[in-house]
């Protein structure tokens, strides 16, 4: 383990020196860890270029068990195909005890950690990474862990991580840092529908008599993520080119500073790329000043195990949400 001094220098202005940690070969910012699972939904290159690091989630396909590792184990076209097909799909969280293995090593190398969990309303890994921090503690008191719900999923999770990622490489340090993202976790949006509602009858976010009366009528739901970190159906929409236009005119509404948002935007999409390059479109039209072109990534094996395909979510940072 080596230690380098470095200055940040952000317009001319030299910022806190910051360290920068070698561990396993890999250059790491700062004396922490930043963290996440993954369920944040982003490319592996991702988490490497923004030196995020992440546990994964666990799914089974058929009572097959498989890790939740970016397609790795199996492209995300292949398991979409299969749940069309009719495979059944279940998932795990991570456990205590896999967040006690996780952890150690970077405590062993002197780092902080600074792990931001899969929404509370989604999951209870919040709860199993907690249980491993108070076990940690007692063995490493010197260090510290800290522990953040995002109330965010998919690749609105991934945005908050991009940002924090962000604010670590500008020199903020770790207490700063979990206390913005509590503070600011609830301002990432996040819009989905679905021209599939198979799987949300499966999953009793829609009853069987909504399901088979939205799909002769090709009712497309338009959900979005509330302040607790649930998914909440809000509007029916007839067609997918109504719903695409729909998803658009709420990032519109919410967006900070509405067409002039200048911020990223990233979209996630359930075995349906076609349907999420036509919401990436229509927003780099109608938001010229966007932070580089729309992200599209893959919703990731374990959120899609609930999903099932045919699911586009779009995430952009907006005010606070508040219902």
């Amino acid at each position: 383990m080596r230690f380098y001094r470095a200055i940040n220098v952000i317009g001319g202005i030299h910022a806190a020196q910051i360290h920068i940690l070698k561990v396993e070969g890999k250059i790491i910012m700062g004396n922490y860890v930043l963290s996440c699972c993954s369920t944040a939904d982003l490319t592996e290159q991702h988490f490497k270029e923004r030196d995020i690091r992440f546990i994964c989630f666990h799914y089974s396909l058929d009572g097959k068990q498989y890790n939740d590792d970016l397609g790795k184990s199996m492209p995300f076209d292949e398991f979409y195909q299969a749940m069309t097909d009719g495979a059944e799909t279940k998932t795990s969280q991570v456990s205590a005890g896999e967040f006690v293995g996780y952890f150690t090593p970077f405590l062993e190398q002197g780092l902080d950690i600074l792990h931001v969990c899969l929404s509370g309303g989604l999951s209870g890994v919040y709860n199993s990474a907690n249980i491993a921090k108070t076990d940690l503690l007692e063995k490493y008191p010197d260090r510290k862990i800290y522990i953040v719900d995002s109330l965010a999923a998919s690749s609105g999770y991934g945005l908050f991580m991009d940002k924090l990622a962000d604010l670590r490489d500008g020199g903020m340090e770790i207490g700063k840092l979990h206390i913005w993202a509590n503070d600011h976790k609830l301002e990432v949006h996040h819009w989905f529908f679905s021209t599939d509602l198979t799987f949300y009858v499966k999953g009793g976010r829609i009853s069987r008599a909504s399901g088979w009366v939205g799909t002769i009528l090709n009712i497309c739901p338009l959900l979005n993520m509330d302040r607790q970190g649930q998914l909440v159906p809000r509007f029916k929409i007839r067609g997918k080119e109504r719903v695409v236009e729909a998803i658009v005119n709420k990032m519109e509404e919410y967006a900070q500073n509405g067409i002039n948002y200048d911020g990223k935007c990233y979209i996630s999409n359930a075995g349906c790329p076609e349907d999420a390059q036509a919401v990436a479109a229509l927003v780099e039209t109608r938001f010229p000043k966007l932070d580089g072109r729309v992200e599209i990534n893959s919703v990731g094996t374990a959120i899609g195990s609930h999903t099932g395909p045919g699911t586009v979510a779009l995430f952009f940072w907006g005010e606070k949400r508040n219902d």
